[in-house]
């Protein structure tokens, strides 16, 4: 569909399908590393339907973002409630606010308001929810009610934990920053711009691929893994399940922070012109 036949963004779309090739053609749909797996599995076909009704309101982009990021706070906010019941709560919480972070750029794009604000307000919602989410399952591996200064030892755990995941998170950041302080465009979206240049690290970014631990530091990911592991909870108990659980995630996250920055300084990501 070119310009001239699209409709003035301030009006709404006139079909699903219409808005489908607006808001994601192509160059989204395929983009290295920028969508997640639920996406693409299935979140991409169910968010026009959604961002059909958002764009007969006066909502912004920018104003679904906050509506996302608010759902990523009560995320983390449901995992405060003990047992099943708050991991259910979040893991159904996790899916809406992926399914809002489809739909404020398919707002953008069919309004044409994509902004670095937008972007600014996608990170951050992204960086707090996994953030508070993590201290969560400190509070949670604590138990209630909570005994100082002995369940120190948890919160602290899952402060050591966010931490880890915040730095993970911010190496993608962190290229960016020193491509443009070097002058350098956005690095391609290639296989040879990431590829190993050591050789045990390219094995071990092989081996990887058949366990993507580092993938569960994702709000998504943490959400479903914490509802497996409140199943399992029911069996073996809790609060010593969360602990366990906790406990195997902090050198899962260290050693994904490690092997990013090795894969990040083997490969050409910051020099590729």
């Amino acid at each position: 569909m070119s310009a001239r036949d699209r409709p003035p963004p301030t009006s709404p779309p006139r079909s699903i399908e219409e808005l489908r090739r607006v808001t994601q053609p192509p160059e989204v749909r395929t983009r290295r590393n920028a969508e997640h797996w639920t996406a693409h599995l299935y979140l991409r076909d169910l968010s026009p339907y959604v961002t059909w009704l958002l764009l007969r309101t006066r909502i912004s982009a920018n104003g679904v973002t906050v509506l996302m990021i608010l759902t990523g706070w009560l995320t983390a906010a449901a995992l405060l409630l003990p047992g099943v019941a708050g991991a259910l709560l979040a893991l159904i919480l996790g899916q809406l606010q992926m399914l809002l972070d489809c739909c404020d750029g398919e707002v953008a794009r069919w309004r044409r308001t994509s902004s670095p604000v937008g972007h600014f307000l996608d990170a951050v919602g992204h960086y707090s929810t996994e953030t508070l989410i993590v201290l969560a399952l400190g509070v949670r591996a604590a138990g209630y009610p909570f005994e100082a200064p002995g369940d120190f030892l948890w919160t602290t755990l899952a402060f050591a934990l966010a931490l880890l995941i915040v730095l993970n998170k911010a190496l993608n950041d962190l290229v960016r920053v020193a491509r443009a302080s070097a002058d350098l465009p956005k690095a391609p979206a290639t296989e040879a711009t990431v590829a190993a240049r050591q050789r045990l690290v390219a094995v071990a970014r092989r081996a990887v691929r058949y366990f993507p631990f580092h993938r569960m530091f994702h709000s998504v990911e943490l959400t479903i893994v914490t509802f497996v592991v409140a199943l399992i909870g029911i069996v073996a108990g809790h609060p010593e399940t969360d602990r366990v659980y906790l406990v195997v995630l902090v050198p899962l996250a260290a050693l994904a922070l490690a092997g990013h920055f090795l894969m990040i300084v083997n490969s050409r990501r910051l020099t590729a012109a």
